[in-house]
């Protein structure tokens, strides 16, 4: 799909940002914050099976955002952070708008409190 007018720089920010979409995948990185854990340490605070946090892990998996290994008979999901500095650097660039817009705001509200005329 072309997208008029708008180049597509990271594909792989949709990918992220839909996973982040959900709050239990979201609730599911924090928990991973802490360290590694079995779908069955997961799946404890929630009220859902293991095959439902499976599904949410591969979906995780699927956006670079965890990362799962083989250890005998159990796949310890951890954190993989690095996925998440694509989605920081985007929302960084709106951070600087933001923050700019702010600042502008400020220098104004500061002019009309002292008086002076913006002519």
């Amino acid at each position: 799909m072309k997208r008029i007018g708008y180049e597509i720089e990271n594909p792989n920010l949709d990918v992220i940002f839909g996973a982040l979409a959900d709050p239990t995948r979201r609730a599911i990185l924090s928990r991973l914050a802490s360290g590694e854990a079995s779908v069955k340490d997961l799946a404890e605070p929630f009220d859902m099976s293991q095959p439902a946090i499976s599904k949410h892990l591969k979906v995780l998996e699927g956006a670079g955002l965890i990362e799962r290994a083989v250890d005998k008979q159990r796949r310890p999901a951890k954190l993989n952070a690095r996925a998440m500095l694509e989605a920081v650097a985007w929302l960084e660039e709106f951070k600087r708008f933001w923050t700019g817009s702010f600042d502008q705001l400020d220098d104004l509200l500061e002019e009309l409190k002292n008086g002076d005329s913006h002519d």
